[in-house]
């Protein structure tokens, strides 16, 4: 049986599309429940999923048990990666 690629083609993006929403779903639930954000504060300010990774990877240096220093070495060297997530959140506090 042949296949119809413009109609698999277009099945597929609808299913892709509704995969990463559900994906969307639970990083910012997993997000909101280790934070103060609401689900829907979190995948308002970071829709894509690398954000939140980001997100979530400094919060695992803000929330661990080093000492102020090492967490502002830490965060200093990564500012490129987090540059754009820690000026969303003070826009968002500030």
């Amino acid at each position: 049986m042949p296949v119809d690629w413009d109609d698999f083609m277009s099945d597929l993006d609808e299913r892709i599309d509704n995969a990463a929403g559900r994906t969307d779903d639970r990083l910012a639930s997993r997000i909101s429940s280790i934070s103060r954000l609401t689900d829907d504060e979190v995948k308002g300010m970071f829709p894509k999923p690398a954000d939140v990774k980001r997100l979530a990877e400094l919060m695992k240096i803000v929330n661990g048990a080093q000492r102020r220093n090492t967490k502002i070495n830490q965060i200093v060297r990564n500012s490129e990666n987090f540059a754009g997530i820690i000026l969303t959140l003070l826009m968002k506090f500030a």
